[in-house]
C-alpha cells in the first residue's frame, strides 16, 4: 500500500523536522510551507514549526509495519542537519537494521556531516543514500556520496533549477529530476532535464522523472497536476538495481 503522494516513494518516516536552508534549491522549500500550515492546525509534532526538533517518540515506527515498505527517511527535515546529535542518529539506524525487509530512502544536501557520521559506522544493506543535486554549485556532493559505501546510492536533481553540466555518475544507481511546484516556483527547462537524461542512458543509470511542477514542458505556467509526468513522450519510472558495492 502507498501512503505518501510522493512519487518515488511508498511511506515517510520522521524522527524528525525542521531545517533551515542551506543552498538555492532550499528557497522555495515546501516542507517548510507543509510544516507551518501543520503549526497553525495545532498538528502534535509541528508545535515549534519549521525550527529543527527531535521526534523521538517517532523512532518505532516502522517496527510496527510488518509488510515491506520502501520509506523516504525524513520528508520534512534532513537527517544529517548541523543540530542531529549522532547518538540520536545510531537510534534511527538500529531501527533500519532491526526492520530489514524495509528499504529506506534517506536524502541530504549535507554531505559534510554525512561523511563525518560515515568515517566510523557502516551504511545498513537496505539503505538507499542520496544527496541533492538542484544546479552545477552543487555537483561536489556527488564526489562525497560516491564515497560512501551504501548499496544503493542516488541523486535527486530536484528541484532543477538551472543546468547541472556533465555529471559523473560512476558508482550512483538512480537520478531523480523534478522541476519546483508552488506559487514561486522557479522553471525548469526541458534542455536541461533531457541533457541528465541522456547521460543516465549513456553511464547505465536509472532514470526517474518525478513532476514538471508548476512550470510546464511548453514554458506556461499551470498546476502541477495538469503539467503532470510525462517527458519526452513517456512517464519515466525506472528503479535502480539492487546490486551490494563491491
Amino acid at each position: 500500500m502507498k501512503y505518501s503522494k510522493i512519487e518515488w516513494t511508498e511511506a515517510t518516516w520522521n524522527p524528525s523536522t525542521g531545517c533551515n536552508k542551506v543552498s538555492a534549491g532550499c528557497k522555495n522549500c515546501y516542507a517548510e510551507t507543509m510544516a507551518k500550515r501543520l503549526q497553525a492546525m495545532g498538528a502534535p509534532g509541528y508545535e515549534n514549526g519549521f525550527e529543527f526538533t527531535l521526534m523521538p517518540e517517532r523512532l518505532e515506527m516502522p517496527l510496527k509495519i510488518k509488510k515491506p515498505t520502501k520509506f523516504f527517511v525524513n520528508s520534512m527535515s534532513d537527517l544529517f542537519h548541523e543540530k542531529m546529535p549522532f547518538d540520536f542518529l545510531d537510534q534511527v539506524f538500529q531501527v533500519i537494521e532491526r526492520t530489514p525487509q524495509h528499504s529506506y530512502q534517506i536524502l541530504t544536501k549535507r554531505e559534510q556531516i554525512l561523511q563525518d557520521y560515515c568515517q566510523q559506522r557502516k551504511m545498513p544493506d537496505n539503505v538507499w543514500l542520496g544527496v541533492s543535486v538542484e544546479s552545477a554549485k552543487t555537483k561536489h556532493r556527488i564526489d562525497v556520496l560516491r564515497d560512501i559505501p551504501a548499496r544503493i546510492r542516488f541523486l535527486s536533481i530536484e528541484p532543477l533549477i538551472a543546468e547541472v553540466g556533465e555529471l559523473d555518475l560512476r558508482g550512483i544507481h538512480w537520478v531523480i529530476v523534478g522541476g519546483e511546484s508552488g506559487p514561486k516556483a522557479r522553471p525548469m527547462r526541458p534542455e536541461w532535464a533531457t541533457k541528465v537524461q541522456k547521460q543516465c542512458a549513456e553511464q547505465n543509470v536509472a532514470f526517474f522523472f518525478k513532476q514538471w511542477g508548476a512550470w510546464g514542458a511548453d514554458g506556461v505556467k499551470r498546476s502541477k497536476k495538469a503539467n503532470g509526468r510525462l517527458f519526452l513522450g513517456r512517464e519515466w519510472n525506472e528503479e535502480p538495481a539492487a546490486k551490494l558495492v563491491q
